[in-house]
């Protein structure tokens, strides 16, 4: 039985990542396509499908490496709020992730964006992950 959904969305990110795979397929909801639509905005993965042919439907991710070095895109991902211990930020107190060069991804009132995005707007919420 799977707990945290999206801490196994990262995991297998991550996994790809380190094991140099050019596409990871993972099983699709809403706010995991979310997610990855922020990922895609932000330059840290290189395309991504829905595939929503099974009931549940696939998020398909060609993850993003340097042409020359082949050095992927995300270097670290790692879960913030999790089921056990949920982490809310208000805008003004969002982390900054490499003092602004890694992302945060925050899930507000008004969607899941960024955490540049969420200060912008000037609107708090749950802190899902951190990625550089």
């Amino acid at each position: 039985m799977l707990t945290d959904p999206i801490a196994d969305y990262l995991t297998r990110i991550r996994n790809a990542v380190q094991a140099n795979h050019r596409v990871v397929e993972i099983p699709a909801s809403n706010f995991k396509k979310e997610i990855t639509k922020v990922l895609f905005d932000k330059g840290y993965i290189l395309n991504y499908k829905f595939d929503d042919a099974s009931a549940q439907g696939t998020i398909k991710i060609a993850l993003k490496y340097h042409p020359v070095t082949k050095v992927p895109a995300i270097r670290k991902l790692e879960r913030v709020s999790r089921p056990g211990l949920r982490k809310y930020s208000n805008s003004t107190d969002l982390p900054r992730v490499l003092n602004g060069l890694g992302i945060a991804v925050i899930s507000t009132s008004k969607g899941v964006m960024s955490d540049k995005d969420a200060r912008a707007q000037k609107v708090g919420g749950e802190v899902i992950c951190k990625v550089y």
